[in-house]
């Protein structure tokens, strides 16, 4: 049963973790006059920020009834819903690709963070951004239903802030190792994601999509 639900986690963290609203504000802020304690500050608020939306949807679901019994029949309708709603968002996207092709100034202002804004801007980041806030109740929802116990509801939160963060991590831990030896293949990461970031959010989100509708389907 943990095996399944992590592997269900996964589209779901993806929507996070391949979001271009995800990884260039990680990159922007190893722009900033001090990355290194400014990057690992914003990792740090990110990460607690997927994890409290993620464990206040797992609330819910337990006041739902969800939690250590079989997995409730409106479980395959939330991942039908969710993955519709991924699909519309994605088609949105596509269309409005034209009109999504430069960076919002919030977030060039990103490359300016001290390192005592950076984790405070992080967790507001995820909060007020509604595709994580979505995604993050689907997946603590997702869990919550799962009929697991204790130990692995807790194992499955940790897996999906894990690969959800983990294209925030890896260049910033990445540059706190090496430095300054990154720099040129950041800029080009966050160069190439500023032109082609309205595209490739759309098509993730309609493939994802597909699959968590099929998953709900399936499970009928």
């Amino acid at each position: 049963m943990l095996v399944s639900v992590l592997t269900e986690l996964i589209p779901l963290a993806l929507v996070v973790a391949l979001s271009p609203l995800s990884i260039i504000p990680a990159v922007l802020v190893l722009h900033t006059p001090r990355p290194r304690p400014t990057g690992l500050s914003f990792l740090t608020g990110w990460l607690i920020g997927i994890a409290a939306l993620t464990t206040a949807f797992l609330a819910v679901s337990s006041l739902l009834g969800g939690l250590d019994r079989k997995p409730p029949g409106w479980a395959s309708w939330l991942r039908i819903v969710v993955g519709a709603a991924l699909i519309a968002f994605g088609i949105y996207r596509w269309l409005m690709r034209k009109k999504s092709a430069h960076m919002p100034r919030w977030m060039q202002s990103l490359s300016k963070l001290t390192p005592a804004r950076a984790g405070g801007t992080a967790l507001a980041l995820t909060v007020v951004n509604p595709k994580v806030l979505f995604i993050c109740a689907a997946a603590g929802l997702a869990i919550g239903s799962a009929g697991l116990g204790s130990s692995s509801v807790w194992a499955a939160v940790v897996w999906f802030v894990a690969v959800a963060g983990s294209t925030v991590a890896i260049p910033i831990l990445g540059y706190a190792v090496s430095g300054e030896r990154l720099d040129d293949a950041l800029a080009r990461l966050k160069d190439w994601m500023e032109q082609q970031h309205a595209i490739l959010m759309a098509v993730i989100l309609v493939v994802i999509g597909l699959m968590v509708l099929y998953k709900g389907i399936h499970n009928l």
